[in-house]
């Protein structure tokens, strides 16, 4: 648990998970997560742009919703890393404005599938009781197994929608099945525009209209991505770039131009 009971990510890992023993053979290092997935894999970007999954963003976002981040998280049997429980928002948790969607959620992606033991496990209504105490809830379960957890449970090609503000974690993959996770978030645009950000995924600074811009061309390149594997299907028009009459073309010199983009993410 390299996240648990340290100060990384503003602390929100109040806790450290159990840490059972590595085998004799286990590697010194081993893949655990991967930030800026979207300009190393086209996959990605392709599932990125999917329009169904964007439609589910605008309806709960707003058809001007935001991007947030995207990454992939690697769980290898035996060595898989656990992430302490935490709530991800850092931002709006005393906002006048506060509200169960402030801080955005994540689309998870499953490309294995996802299990009890190598899963992401919620406590289910969190995301609408504000800040919570994780010490006090481990200390009243008697574990870091809280009362009334349950596990996220998928197929291959599932997809979870997980708000920010639900209390989550994982344990270490003590099983047998791999794990990957096609990680990627998006925000209401209020929630973010002329907002300081938390400094977690990016630099702490203020996100001002040319820097939400700037981050939303991932979604414009995702849409083409896709059209371009599946011409047929119908692509999601995104409300900004219709307004201001963007065109996004997905080629080697827009691949050039996403590197290190996450420097921009907008965390919150």
């Amino acid at each position: 648990d390299p996240l648990g009971g340290t100060a990384l990510a503003n602390g929100r890992h109040e806790i450290k998970m159990f840490e059972p023993a590595a085998a004799s053979d286990t590697p010194a290092a081993a893949p655990f997560l991967l930030l800026g997935s979207l300009q190393f894999s086209d996959a990605c970007l392709r599932v990125y742009g999917h329009p169904l999954l964007l439609q589910v963003a605008e309806q709960i976002n707003g058809p001007d919703f935001a991007p947030f981040n995207e990454a992939l998280f690697i769980k290898d049997p035996g060595i898989g890393a656990a992430v302490s429980w935490h709530q991800d928002g850092v931002t709006h948790w005393d906002s006048d404005q506060f509200e169960e969607d402030i801080h955005g959620f994540n689309f998870m992606a499953q490309v294995y599938g996802s299990t009890a033991v190598n899963g992401v496990w919620v406590l289910p209504g969190t995301h609408k009781q504000g800040k919570l105490d994780i010490k006090a809830l481990v200390a009243e379960s008697g574990s870091e197994r809280l009362k009334g957890a349950l596990p996220l449970i998928c197929n291959p090609g599932d997809v979870v929608i997980c708000n920010r503000q639900l209390l989550h974690g994982s344990f270490p993959n003590c099983g047998f099945e791999q794990r990957v996770t096609v990680n990627f978030g998006f925000h209401k645009r209020a929630s973010v525009l002329g907002v300081m950000g938390g400094g977690v995924h990016s630099d702490a600074q203020v996100f001002d209209e040319a820097t939400v811009a700037r981050r939303s061309r991932t979604i414009g390149y995702g849409i083409d991505a896709r059209q371009q594997r599946f011409p047929d299907e119908t692509p999601y028009r995104y409300q900004p770039f219709a307004e201001g009459s963007e065109t996004y073309r997905w080629n080697d010199a827009a691949r050039a131009a996403l590197k290190d983009y996450n420097l921009d993410d907008l965390s919150i």
